[in-house]
């Protein structure tokens, strides 16, 4: 069997223009990277304005496992699909971080022939976006602590700092630091910390950003700091912000690559669902809602995350509103979710996918929660029986939830011709009615009280004292009509990552809270997660390779 990387470097691209042209979109329009990458330009984006919006369509997941679920690979052979069947479709999805290509998950093109290509240059530099913030943000933290060494006009209080450093790598060891070590013209000795470039709140700002005006906005209200007497400090006093528009001017262009059947993709933006909100440009979603007639996308890991805050968060802000949902599951993850063994999963077991399917189905309730319809698909393993095939199906008719099996791994869109099909009969017969879980105007504790308990099914929440002062001061400082953005582990509806199936009345833990001004949510750190995550015992690293023809392996 060949592996993704293999079919991806078999694949024979066509010239990104010729990709353009399928929809209208002018070659002038493109600022090419080569002969299969391409920005789209900000003339052109504006003049997509009064074109009618197409059909909004997200796909997400169950909880994820180590079985895999093939959130992305599905949103591609969905597009596919579409084409297939005479349809002008756009997928639109997020650039994959060096951290999980280097460390567990792999990167973010897909996968067999439902991929995204070119892929190795997706997944590694592709058009230097992450470069980009990852230097801004750390231009802010060197203007800051500029700022300090050269007299402290605005009376930063160093041990009130909040504006971390980036790096797009997992490295466990930058999460705390001392820097301004060794003579006094070395700056001011002070404990400081890393976090990964998907969790910069520039990442966010990038991806919420309608124009570079909205952008230069944003990155004005960053809060990097409080003074003596308690107040915030910006990086608009710090007058940091027309360097780092600067430095972001081309990464705010959305990127137009294309995939393996040479559908249009539009591929921009990055942030973690676990520790920030999980899904694509505002910017590429919108040009892809004007340019064809369904726009499918993605938000990270599961429904509980990814789905959560694009419904809470993006849509809330923008004004987008999902015509339907596609909740990807698998056999073997159910099973998992049953409490089968990793090694056992490929064995028939009617028993622990009954008991796993309970993660479905709160899926299932949470997005019916916010209005939208929702088509369950099974992405298809050799291993999959009949039975338990049709016990999977049988369960989503029972809850009168659309259904549709998903071969797109083995057959490209071929293979999701199926689910395309259920997709557009829902879209025709079942009007999705959006509406956010709760009020702009709730406060922020009972807001996470909502999502704790409505999304994750928790008994209670407990705050520590370190997050109930930062509660009160933040409600004070007049954020407390923002969203929030609940930072939790991906693997469980809980914040045990232990916590498999449906667990329901327990405990969720705040540790703390901090806002991201510019970005325009609050964000609340549940359990153990990190904004710095580290590589495991045996990273994805040790298998990469390129040979001396240049050819690349090993990525996946």
């Amino acid at each position: 069997m060949k592996t993704d990387i293999e079919i991806a470097q078999e694949a024979v691209m066509e010239p990104i223009a010729r990709v353009a042209e399928r929809l209208g979109i002018p070659e002038d329009a493109l600022e090419l990277y080569g002969k299969y990458k391409a920005k789209l330009s900000d003339e052109y984006l504006a003049g997509l304005k009064d074109k009618p919006d197409g059909k909004l369509i997200l796909v997400t997941a169950i909880n994820p496992t180590p079985a895999g679920e093939g959130k992305t690979t599905t949103s591609v052979g969905l597009s596919q699909a579409f084409a297939r069947l005479g349809k002008k479709a756009v997928v639109a999805l997020r650039e994959p971080s060096l951290g999980p290509c280097f460390g567990i998950k792999g990167g973010a093109a897909g996968g067999g022939y439902s991929q995204v290509v070119p892929m190795e240059e997706l997944n590694l530099h592709f058009t230097g976006d992450f470069h980009a913030i990852t230097s801004a943000n750390n231009l802010l933290a060197a203007l800051l602590d500029n700022h300090i060494q050269q007299g402290n006009e605005l009376q930063i209080d160093p041990r009130q700092i909040v504006w971390k450093r980036c790096m797009d790598m997992n490295d466990r060891v930058l999460r705390n630091i001392v820097v301004g070590l060794g003579s006094k013209m070395d700056g001011f000795v002070r404990e400081d910390h890393f976090v990964i470039t998907v969790a910069s709140e520039i990442m966010a700002i990038l991806c919420l950003a309608a124009d570079m005006m909205d952008l230069k906005e944003r990155l004005a209200k960053i809060i990097v700091a409080y003074n003596y007497a308690g107040e915030p400090v910006t990086a608009g006093q710090l007058q940091a912000v027309g360097a780092m528009a600067a430095l972001l001017k081309d990464a705010l262009k959305p990127n137009l690559i294309q995939t393996l059947e040479h559908t249009p993709a539009l591929v921009h933006g990055g942030p973690f669902a676990n520790i920030a909100h999980g899904c694509n440009s505002v910017r590429a979603t919108r040009a892809a809602l004007k340019m064809a007639d369904y726009c499918i996308t993605e938000a990270g890991f599961g429904a509980d995350l990814g789905a959560e805050k694009f419904f809470d968060i993006k849509c809330r802000m923008t004004g987008l509103k999902p015509d339907a949902a596609v909740l990807v599951a698998t056999i073997r993850a159910l099973k998992y979710n049953g409490g089968v063994s990793k090694a056992d999963l490929s064995m028939e077991n009617l028993d622990a996918l009954k008991k796993g399917i309970v993660n479905l189905e709160k899926h299932i309730e949470n997005i019916r929660k916010y209005g939208v319809p929702v088509i369950v698909t099974l992405n298809s393993f050799v291993t999959d029986t009949e039975a338990e095939i049709r016990f999977v199906q049988e369960f989503c008719k029972e809850r009168q939830c659309g259904f549709a099996l998903s071969q797109v791994w083995a057959r490209g869109g071929e293979g999701g011709i199926e689910l395309a099909e259920k997709v557009l009969e829902v879209l025709e017969n079942q009007e999705s009615s959006f509406r956010v879980l709760y009020e702009d105007a709730l406060p922020l504790e009972q807001k996470i009280q909502t999502v704790a308990g409505e999304i994750y099914g928790a008994g209670s929440v407990s705050f520590s004292p370190a997050a109930r002062k930062q509660l009160r001061k933040l409600s004070e400082l007049g954020f407390g009509s923002l969203p929030v953005c609940m930072a939790k582990n991906q693997y469980s509806l809980s914040d045990d990552p232990g916590k498999l199936g449906r667990p329901e009345g327990f405990e969720l833990t705040v540790r703390e809270i901090y806002v991201s001004a510019g970005a325009g949510f609050v964000v609340a750190l549940t359990g153990d997660v990190m904004t710095m995550p580290g590589l495991s015992g045996k990273p994805a690293a040790y298998g990469i390779d390129v040979d001396e023809n240049g050819v690349i392996t090993g990525l996946f």
